[in-house]
């Protein structure tokens, strides 16, 4: 079950608020608990068994951990923990991987090819087994105390909104709320204006121009030209922002209408001025886990230049992986790796003495080209459709051209994307309160209602226009599904 879909959206949602709000206090985690474990399984059928395990296994590591803080055998139970999070992780996502690499390899040698049943991926394990470990992790080091009671860790690690595809949220930032928590009005209304303008991003953005990179990506070397490379490449770079961001939003729309806060996990990470300030801004969750649960260990930049180059392309091979279980996901980490390391040396102190939009230009060129490595299927078809970015592409635009694909309709969707993806939205709300609060104080009031009926026509167009899309297309790409 996923958020932008027919039954979530008018069956499970509905249901579970209602039931939720019915629900006393004391047994509201239980409910959510459950609730989550209809939510995975509706998909997933069996493998919510491999959920109720990582619950299992992590709180009770966890209170074996913290049953013998400071002494060596915590940090036996804290190996244990890390070892069967990543053999669990490993063996679902990285088997299938290994066993095509090494039937690829095996001829050489004399022997046959294995052939076993392909492993399903369980949505979302990626997600649930960070958030296990960074629990486990933190409790080890004291900076939380182990979660005693086993519903609510359970409820921590498989609430729905942040479930299957994050954000990654750490233990601390909710604990309180996991014990005792209220739902304001202003909460459950701004979690509801977050979810809603998120659905839109997803369905009214993301969907639309991926249609379009999905085509041009499908499009075999020959028929390729140069324009079509950079318009699917562009596509793709805007339905991957809006896509997670949406989905993001959605996330933590929905959890605070539940009483949780979630941290925001994208800053308008498009308008960075560099690869390093693109991480800072981009899947935020994700890069302060990597951040503090593997480069800081590894010694960040605390150790020599080369020693701190090294780590940082070892942290983003681990982030490529960690992505999905492809050469392609390998080379795109070490390519970000590669310029996180670079933007440290000389070449980096050069580049802040750029002009701003020359340091934008430069950042917007590598993460896009960082996107046609992640979208591609084989590092082989990534070098064609570089290459075809580049100038050297083999279509001639007689089959396919540039007109075939950019439609009016297109046009408008990715200008709204291109404009979203700066802090327009910021800037209007900020200059809102500026004009509220300088104003004659007869007609602030006035002036916060029309402001306030402004944002509703708004959000009413989103959520109307976003039903119309969802009921007139069987197109939802859900592409977490690898993650």
């Amino acid at each position: 079950m996923i958020f932008s879909s027919v039954i979530f959206l008018f069956l499970f949602l509905p249901f579970c608020l209602a039931l939720y709000f019915l629900t006393p206090k004391k047994g509201k985690n239980l409910f959510l608990l459950f609730a989550s474990l209809i939510f995975y399984a509706w998909g997933e059928g069996p493998y919510v068994l491999i959920l109720l395990i990582s619950i299992f296994v992590n709180y009770s590591c966890g209170l074996l951990i913290d049953h013998h803080r400071g002494s060596s055998v915590s940090r036996g139970y804290l190996a244990i923990a890390i070892v069967l999070n990543l053999s669990l992780l490993a063996f679902f996502k990285y088997a299938n991987f290994v066993v095509t690499n090494l039937n690829a390899i095996l001829p050489i040698f004399g022997a046959g090819p294995f052939d076993p049943t392909r492993i399903h991926l369980p949505i979302g394990i990626s997600f649930f087994t960070f958030q296990a470990l960074s629990y486990v992790v933190d409790v080890y080091n004291q900076k939380i105390t182990a979660q005693k009671n086993v519903i609510n860790f359970g409820t921590y690690l498989s609430l729905f909104p942040q479930l299957v595809a994050g954000p990654i949220v750490r233990y601390a930032h909710i604990a309180k709320e996991i014990i005792s928590r209220s739902t304001s009005r202003m909460d459950f209304a701004e979690g509801s204006r977050q979810f809603l303008f998120g659905l839109g991003k997803k369905m009214l953005i993301a969907n639309s121009v991926a249609k379009v990179a999905d085509q041009l990506f499908s499009l075999p070397a020959g028929d390729l030209t140069t324009g079509l490379a950079w318009l699917g490449a562009i596509c793709y770079t805007l339905q991957i922002y809006f896509d997670f961001s949406g989905y993001s939003d959605m996330a933590i729309g929905l959890a605070r209408m539940f009483g949780f806060h979630y941290p925001e996990n994208f800053n308008y990470p498009y308008i960075s001025q560099s690869i390093r300030e693109f991480w800072r801004r981009w899947h935020i969750s994700l890069s302060t886990w990597f951040r503090d649960y593997l480069y800081l260990p590894l010694g960040g930049n605390r150790q020599t230049p080369i020693r701190t180059y090294l780590n940082l392309v070892a942290v983003f091979l681990l982030c490529g992986l960690w992505h999905g279980a492809s050469w392609n996901f390998i080379i795109w980490g070490l390519f970000h790796g590669f310029f996180l390391a670079t933007e440290r040396t000389f070449l980096g102190r050069g580049l802040n003495a750029l002009p701003r939009p020359v340091k934008h230009i430069y950042t917007l060129l590598i993460v896009t080209v960082g996107w046609v490595i992640f979208r591609t299927e084989s590092m082989t078809h990534a070098v064609s459709y570089l290459a075809a970015m580049s100038g050297f592409a083999q279509g001639a635009g007689v089959k396919y051209n540039v007109a075939m694909f950019l439609s009016d309709k297109l046009k408008l969707e990715m200008g709204m994307g291109i404009l979203l993806s700066a802090p327009v939205y910021l800037s209007i709300k900020r200059m809102e309160a500026s004009i509220v609060e300088t104003g004659p104080m007869k007609a602030r009031t006035p002036l916060n209602v029309v402001f306030n009926l402004l944002g509703f026509v708004l959000l009413t167009v989103i959520v109307y226009a976003s039903i119309i899309s969802l009921a007139a297309s069987a197109y939802n790409p859900f592409i977490y599904s690898g993650f």
